[in-house]
């Protein structure tokens, strides 16, 4: 909990000020200094202090529009504590429109990073120890990855009480348990004591306005739950904790005809996407391995054997609730809204036969 001023960037911001910063992450390959822009806003009382990063991942841009949002039009006014907003981490990667650093490296893989390794080495350390370790909670904004789309969903390790709590406020359909993997910035946060989660939504190289609505209305939940915004939290349509997910894969060469869009419930054995040739032949159907909701798909239609085509989440207690929850679903909710944007990303067929799309 910071008290007084709080000393980030080589600065130090009092209570109710807000304040633009730059990080410093040393020489680029011009030889000039480099820095990332970040924002800090205090309330005008004590209290923890909250991170939110974008484009850990450089093409992952949503993160990015949901920390802009915030930096343009917050929605609520900060009455304790500490918010930090780095809309880019990956500067590198997004000027190149890259996923990865310039050496191919995976900055999510590279925390809490060094002084002495490779660049992403370097600039995850100066990240985890000029942001992170300042910090008490954090926010890692996410999407799918190229060629993919996420249902909005949020990954926390919800066996630490703390992670387990603002992963729940942020109001997500879904909560996937998971530590993350090695070297990740969520992982090694919550490792070494500053409780973090992720949100995954979207895809790359987008800003979607619906995935944006999503961020900030679950980062400003936290901040509710945390005291340092008042309010309610506004809570999802229905919200299952998830700790299996399994993908579905192709076992047939060709082109995808979807059955289904992200966020949508099946049963085990339901048709998923039929395979056909080139032609229109119809080479098979790919089916539900288990009953769940579609947290994730590709977006390419063409597949080769053993490709991943579907991901299910499989909540706790089954998709009985869920699809109660989603009876009663206006067309005009956030969440519907969301499905409906993903889904403009492929073609839904009616019917593993023939069927116009929708």
């Amino acid at each position: 909990m910071s008290v007084g001023g709080f000393e980030i960037a080589g600065a130090t911001v009092p209570l109710g000020a807000t304040a633009d910063l730059g990080l410093d992450i040393g020489q680029g390959p011009t030889g000039a200094g480099q820095s990332l822009p970040l924002r800090v806003m205090r309330g005008p009382e004590p209290g923890p202090a909250v991170f939110v990063t974008g484009a850990v991942h450089g093409d992952e841009l949503n993160g990015t529009g949901i920390v802009q949002e915030l930096i343009r039009e917050p929605p609520f006014t900060l009455a304790r504590g500490t918010l930090v907003l780095l809309p880019v981490v990956n500067l590198p990667g997004f000027e190149q429109r890259s996923r990865y650093l310039p050496d191919r490296r995976d900055l999510n893989r590279s925390f809490p990073g060094s002084t002495r390794g490779s660049i992403a080495a370097r600039l995850a350390h100066a990240v985890f120890e000029g942001i992170v370790r300042r910090c008490d909670f954090g926010i890692d904004l996410h999407s799918a990855a190229l060629r993919r789309t996420n249902f909005p969903n949020v990954r926390a390790d919800v066996r630490r009480r703390q992670v387990r709590r603002i992963a729940e406020a942020f109001g997500t359909p879904l909560v996937v348990h998971g530590k993350g993997p090695e070297g990740s910035l969520r992982r090694t946060a919550c490792r070494e004591g500053v409780p973090t989660i992720s949100l995954e939504a979207g895809e790359v190289w987008k800003v979607e306005p619906t995935v944006v609505e999503i961020g900030v209305r679950g980062i400003t939940n936290v901040l509710v739950e945390l005291g340092m915004v008042e309010g309610e939290l506004q809570r999802p349509l229905y919200q299952a904790p998830v700790e299996r997910t399994v993908w579905a894969r192709s076992d047939f060469g060709g082109l995808l005809r979807f059955h289904v869009a992200p966020g949508e419930v099946v049963d085990k054995g339901q048709p998923l996407a039929t395979v056909t040739s080139l032609l229109g032949e119809r080479l098979g159907v790919l089916r539900a391995p288990a009953a769940g909701v579609i947290l994730g798909m590709t977006t390419f239609p063409a597949v080769t054997p053993g490709d991943p085509v579907c991901h299910l989440a499989v909540p706790r207690g089954g998709v009985s609730a869920v699809r109660r929850a989603l009876a009663a679903a206006s067309s005009q909710s956030l969440h519907e809204r969301v499905r409906g944007d993903l889904a403009t990303s492929i073609s839904v067929f009616a019917s593993a036969g023939r069927g116009s799309a929708r």
